[in-house]
């Protein structure tokens, strides 16, 4: 009797496991490549080639940023760009290229470099201020 009662069960099992692989499938879409309800504040720029040697066509970039609720900055990178930001209002999440995800909230200092590829979103119901300092070509 007992098989008989397993063998229904292992079915329905199955199609559970299926369907929920299948969702979490189907969840793994690509990264947004987009902004959305992203604004930068501020901006003051310097040009570090008068500055010091051997950064001629380099800019130090200061943004005050703003991300609304529910707004994204879409996947980018940091190659020939490092970049350094604070968190000064809200809790900002990072999704990292290799699926690493992590908040960062008001108060925290976040750093990336050549290797950093990621994008962020505001899940929160305030607006996310980041101040952020970079090193670009224009």
């Amino acid at each position: 009797m007992l098989p008989r009662l397993l063998k229904p069960a292992s079915y329905i099992l199955a199609l559970v496991v299926a369907f929920g692989l299948g969702t979490a499938i189907g969840q793994q879409s690509p990264p947004p490549t987009e902004n959305k309800g992203f604004s930068t504040e501020k901006t003051v720029i310097r040009d570090l080639g008068g500055e010091i040697e051997g950064l001629q066509g380099r800019q130090l970039r200061l943004r005050v940023l703003k991300l609304d609720p529910g707004g994204v900055i879409g996947l980018h990178s940091h190659k020939d760009r490092p970049g350094v930001a604070y968190i000064s209002q809200g809790t900002l999440t990072e999704h990292r290229d290799g699926g690493a995800t992590g908040d960062h909230h008001a108060g925290e200092l976040l750093s990336s470099g050549k290797e950093t590829a990621h994008w962020e979103e505001n899940k929160g119901n305030t607006a996310v201020v980041i101040i952020a300092a970079d090193i670009f070509k224009p």
